[in-house]
């Protein structure tokens, strides 16, 4: 069967370290050869598990709605530590299995899931817990300077958060392009026909929201130089 790759990782610092990172994508290409099944994409998310709102996943769940492929994720904590987003996928109209237990039945997830919710839980309890215990023994938290410690990196903050974006938008653009390349090999070319297209696949914008012309326009325009561009001849 045709699979969908879907990855997580918690925090910018993993993403970039591979930290979990290739022991998921290891996990899913184990289960892949010894099923012979074809990846079709890869998809990863660096995202809290307890975040329902996100959109490489959404752009998964489309692009197996797209090629009826079933998204596979090496562990189910990885998809969500949360029953009623776990629920609501299960009766998205998509297929998914998690490479830790591949013979997991609905009602096997939905247990799963609940634990795996109430570790986070108890993982924020305990946080909270110790936290007010050293406010009780006199430590102060936060930064002892106030704002006025804060000013000075201010500069180099906002340089890092804008760096942030800017790779957020292009692993974006990496993951819906295969999808922008299949609808426009199909006759489909204007930005607002694409951007119409990939609404009406439920594939969120980078913002989150609907595609509009404008923002379909800024994504191809950061897609140039890459093969879509060399393949459609724009420029």
């Amino acid at each position: 069967m045709k699979i969908v790759s879907y990855l997580r990782v918690s925090t910018a610092r993993q993403g970039a370290s591979g930290l979990g990172l290739e022991a998921q994508r290891a996990a899913v290409q184990r289960f892949a050869a010894a099923g012979g099944h074809t990846i079709v994409a890869e998809l990863l998310e660096v995202e809290s598990g307890g975040k329902a709102d996100r959109p490489q996943l959404a752009a998964a769940l489309a692009t197996c709605r797209l090629h009826r492929a079933t998204l596979v994720i090496a562990k189910l904590d990885r998809l969500a530590r949360n029953v009623a987003f776990i629920a609501n996928l299960m009766d998205g109209g998509v297929e998914f299995v998690a490479c830790d237990m591949p013979h997991a039945n609905r009602l096997t997830l939905h247990l799963l899931a609940a634990i795996a919710e109430h570790e986070r839980e108890m993982i924020s309890q305990r946080t909270k817990a110790a936290l007010a215990a050293a406010k009780a023994r006199g430590v102060k938290l936060g930064n002892p300077n106030g704002a006025a410690g804060l000013l000075k990196h201010c500069k180099t903050a906002a340089a890092k958060s804008a760096i942030r974006r800017s790779e957020k938008a292009h692993g974006y653009d990496q993951a819906v392009r295969p999808i922008i390349e299949q609808i426009y090999a199909g006759g489909t070319t204007s930005p607002t026909a694409l951007a119409r297209q990939l609404n009406a696949l439920a594939i969120p914008a980078p913002t989150g929201g609907a595609w509009s012309c404008g923002q379909m326009r800024i994504t191809l325009a950061r897609l140039q130089g890459t093969p879509f561009y060399s393949k459609s001849g724009r420029s």
